[in-house]
């Protein structure tokens, strides 16, 4: 694995090679998306979020990932037309990627391993249960839109659990106190 969040390779999504160090010195919200989520309205609020803070150098980076219920089956094309046509996003989108299990890109290990803990787990795990579904183990992701917050030095700082809303004051405040530190 890379030394650095920024340099790990990964693919914009329309195919083209990046890494995060594009974003460096920046504080970034990373989420784990898709399209046919009961949390996809989120998309809505992600966007309000990036709008709101970018000015601040903030920026939301979407990775589709379709580890969840097959939430996101379509090609990086499609995602990237559903998310412009029906949300408006204009935050970048990168290429579909796993974000659990054993093949988990590099970019979720660096994450997972940096920040272990996903705040309010529990009541996501709760509600899966009540669906009939089986959450993931600990430490991995729980579910699509699940939030890494890092600061502008590349640390991961905060994991929120996917139903904590991009509009939830904890998240704001983390977003508001990591924009202020230099």
């Amino acid at each position: 694995m890379s030394g650095t969040l920024y340099d790990i390779p990964v693919q914009k999504i329309d195919g083209t090679d990046a890494t995060l160090g594009e974003h460096a010195g920046e504080v970034l919200l990373v989420v784990n998306v898709a399209s046919q989520c009961g949390l996809t309205p989120q998309y809505e609020g992600l966007e309000k979020l990036h709008e709101k803070f970018r000015d601040r150098k903030f920026s939301v980076l979407g990775f589709p990932a379709n580890d969840f219920g097959a939430q996101e089956p379509g090609s990086n094309e499609e995602i990237q037309e559903f998310c412009s046509t029906k949300f408006g996003v204009q935050f970048p989108m990168y290429s579909k990627i796993p974000v659990t299990g054993s093949n988990k890109h590099p970019l979720y290990q660096h994450l997972i391993s940096e920040q272990p803990e996903t705040e309010d787990r529990d009541g996501m795990e709760t509600m899966l249960r009540g669906h009939k579904m089986e959450p993931t183990r600990k430490p991995e992701v729980v579910w699509n839109f699940e939030k890494f917050l890092i600061n502008r030095a590349g640390k991961v700082v905060r994991r929120f659990a996917p139903d904590t809303t991009p509009d939830a004051p904890k998240l704001v405040e983390a977003i508001e106190q990591a924009l202020a530190e230099t």
